[in-house]
């Protein structure tokens, strides 16, 4: 079961680069941001009713869902809404990509998992493919800053991977419940947000109609309830690999709806990022390396 549900996670995520893509044709990021967050709000509260899963009832466990709803939502839809403005959603993909780097930094350094030599060789490599990924030496200011919001957002990925691994899973609550308490604190956060940086009204076409929906209902909705049980089920840096599959999904439903080049530097880089990543965890041995 976790193998089909690590794929639809990945699947799901990637999809969530071209929706945002065309989204972003009527609405503003932080329009954007609130119409997915509200309506994967509505999803989980409706799921919840159905099973009569009641919600959270402590203060402490709220709090938690605070930081939760800033790291998982909140954040990192503002940076990539905002970054995909100026950067293909099929590279954007990519650059998410690097959350499994960054997950391994994050909980090393936390010590939720312990540092070793291998996991240090792999993320060296890893970045380097990211530096191929980025390409900064043949883009523009612009290009560049969307390419690091997109960044932030992976960093903003790690952080909440770890932090559910370590306060919000051991709590044994209902995942349903979880999320939709986290959506629910992200929708109330990103209201202000919306309102003051809302910016002109919006204009809602068939097609922004569809990326809302997509990223409220699937994306965030039911993605952020799968991902959820995988934190659990197989541990949070195994979990954030995921994003190893998402560039791909990305990518090629981008290429399909938006006739997005992919370009040597992606391939290239993407290989180099996601073999550090393959090293990093084991999956990839050196002739002559000890088991």
């Amino acid at each position: 079961m976790s193998g089909t549900r690590f794929l639809l996670v990945a699947a799901l995520g990637g999809l969530s680069f071209p929706m945002v893509k065309l989204a972003l044709e009527g609405l503003s990021p932080a329009q954007l941001v609130f119409g997915r967050l509200l309506l994967g709000a509505v999803v989980l509260l409706a799921l919840a009713g159905l099973r009569r899963t009641a919600l959270p009832r402590s203060g402490r466990v709220w709090g938690h869902l605070v930081v939760a709803a800033a790291l998982g939502n909140v954040l990192p839809f503002m940076l990539l809404s905002y970054g995909e403005r100026t950067t293909d959603a099929g590279l954007a993909g990519v650059l998410v990509g690097s959350t499994p780097l960054l997950t391994l930094a994050l909980v090393t350094l936390a010590r939720v998992e312990p540092a070793t030599r291998r996991k240090a060789i792999g993320l060296v490599i890893g970045f380097l493919g990211l530096t191929v990924v980025i390409n900064p030496w043949d883009t523009v200011f612009g290009s560049v800053a969307g390419q690091l919001a997109c960044l932030g957002a992976a960093l903003c990925y790690a952080a909440y991977f770890s932090y559910v691994r370590r306060y919000l899973w051991p709590l044994g609550l209902a995942p349903v419940a979880l999320i939709a308490g986290q959506l629910c604190v992200a929708a109330v956060l990103q209201a202000p947000v919306a309102l003051v940086l809302g910016g002109a009204a919006p204009s809602l076409t068939g097609r922004v109609a569809i990326g809302v929906v997509c990223l409220g209902l699937l994306c965030t909705g039911l993605g952020y309830v799968q991902l959820f049980r995988l934190i659990g089920e197989v541990g949070a840096t195994t979990a954030s690999a995921c994003n190893y599959l998402e560039p791909v999904f990305a990518a090629v439903i981008s290429t399909v709806l938006f006739g997005e080049a992919i370009t040597w530097t992606m391939l290239a880089g993407g290989l180099v990022l996601l073999a550090g990543v393959a090293y990093a965890e084991g999956r990839i041995r050196v002739p002559g390396e000890p088991r």
